[in-house]
């Protein structure tokens, strides 16, 4: 069996940071770095009166909340990602624990919104 791949891959010749345990980021469990992102990219976030943070897309498809001050959160669930289907079912969810960076969430939402298509060209 010979697996081709369709584009190629270029690895880096050099990593261009240390170690991931030398990165200060690793530490970080603010919603800072993730509303920053979504507000550069035209993202409704609003915080409620207990320090929850909510986040929806322009088209309304995906919600992302930082919820500190749930039932939730006091059972591992600090963020809530959902998405939904056009017809406005929820297709799925994800959510990250208090111990996954802030940094790390804003990556898989910087990968959702990059990749807005269902669409897979290897499926």
């Amino acid at each position: 069996m010979t697996l081709t791949a369709t584009t190629p891959f270029y690895a880096p010749a050099a990593l261009p940071h240390a170690a991931p345990g030398d990165r200060e980021w690793l530490d970080c469990h603010c919603a800072g770095p993730v509303v920053e992102l979504l507000k550069a990219q035209g993202w409704e976030v609003i915080s409620d009166p207990y320090a929850n943070v909510h986040s929806t897309s322009p088209d309304q498809r995906v919600y992302a909340g930082f919820l500190p001050e749930t039932r939730e959160a006091a059972h591992g669930e600090l963020w809530h990602i959902q998405v939904k289907d056009t017809d406005g079912e929820v297709a799925w969810t994800q959510t990250f624990g208090s111990n996954v960076p802030a940094q790390a969430v804003a990556g898989f939402l910087a990968a959702l919104i990059a990749f807005p298509s269902r669409h897979c060209a290897c499926a």
